[in-house]
């Protein structure tokens, strides 16, 4: 059974590099069919671009009032791009499967979810990060997300194969399968929401600098990172609380100002102060995006810290 984990880690891996060339591909064929159509290369073809502008209207649909355009349909959007776009989806979906099966086996193999060191958590985070990623595919369209998203996963990915993945006996503080299970359940759903988060703002600042066809309006991805964050500080604020009831448990205090615990209320405070600035403020635009770049990055300090912070957490 740990071997078939250890298959499909592989096979994710695999599969999301196959999805991330996919994507740009895509892109590659949206910036030339935008410079191939550009007013000094074409000027004749500016009613013939009207029309297609009106197709692409056409092909679209409103999400709470935002036009979204579908990159898959419309007379924008070549057959070479869309057999692209529908297989990185698929191959997208697959290693969110693959993954899944990685956590099943592993935890069948061990009597327990992925708590038990960086190894397991890498692959739960990996797992998060997808499957947000392929929720917000599927309600928004904006697959060009995944010019940002997917190389972070990629990443959380190596990591895992290159740690340590041997089963060990659990350390006493994690004897508490079902609160553990929550806690871990509530950081993977966050950091997967916080990883959107971080690519739509991503692709909102290079917006302007990119001339890509198809490329989704920045009103839209500034709404997927508000999106995003609504569901990340929630679920950071379970995790907390119920990582302080499981310290007192496990260590006999709420809080120790652990590095990690820390960590974790530094980034619940940055995206605490992003949807505060973004309701009662308005705010919007590149201070909004820079600030869910910032929560990610806390994100990934408050993952990797106890590597070189060491703490009550150093087991992980």
């Amino acid at each position: 059974m740990f071997d078939i984990s250890q298959y499909a880690l592989l096979a994710s891996t695999a599969l999301v590099v196959l999805a991330l060339f996919a994507h740009i591909a895509v892109a590659v064929k949206h910036r030339r069919d935008a410079h191939d159509e550009s007013p000094e290369r074409a000027p004749a073809m500016v009613g013939a671009a009207s029309s297609e502008a009106g197709a692409w209207e056409d092909a679209g649909y409103s999400i709470d009032g935002i036009v979204v355009r579908d990159l898959n349909h419309g007379a924008g959007s070549s057959e070479h791009a869309r057999g692209l776009v529908w297989y990185a989806d698929n191959v997208t979906r697959l290693a969110a499967f693959f993954l899944a099966v990685n956590l099943v086996s592993r935890a069948i193999t061990t009597g327990h979810g992925p708590w038990a060191n960086q190894h397991e958590f890498a692959v739960a985070f990996s797992f998060g990060m997808l499957f947000a990623y392929t929720l917000f595919v599927w309600r928004y369209k904006v697959r060009m997300l995944g010019l940002f998203v997917l190389p972070v996963i990629l990443a959380m990915l190596i990591y895992a194969l290159t740690v340590d993945s041997t089963v060990r006996p659990l350390v006493p503080a994690l004897h508490n399968n079902t609160m553990l299970a929550i806690h871990v359940a509530c950081a993977m759903l966050a950091y997967g929401a916080g990883v959107v988060a971080f690519g739509a703002a991503a692709l909102y600042l290079v917006h302007p600098h990119v001339r890509w066809k198809g490329m989704p309006d920045r009103e839209l991805l500034d709404e997927i990172g508000y999106r995003a964050a609504i569901l990340t500080y929630p679920l950071l604020t379970i995790m907390i609380i119920l990582g302080a009831v499981w310290a007192d448990v496990a260590w006999g205090r709420y809080w120790s100002w652990d590095p990690k615990e820390t960590a974790a209320l530094v980034t619940w405070l940055i995206y605490g102060a992003y949807l505060h600035a973004r309701i009662s403020r308005d705010w919007r635009g590149d201070r909004a995006a820079w600030l869910l770049i910032l929560g990610f990055a806390a994100i990934l300090f408050t993952f990797f810290g106890n590597l070189f912070l060491g703490g009550l957490h150093s087991y992980a």
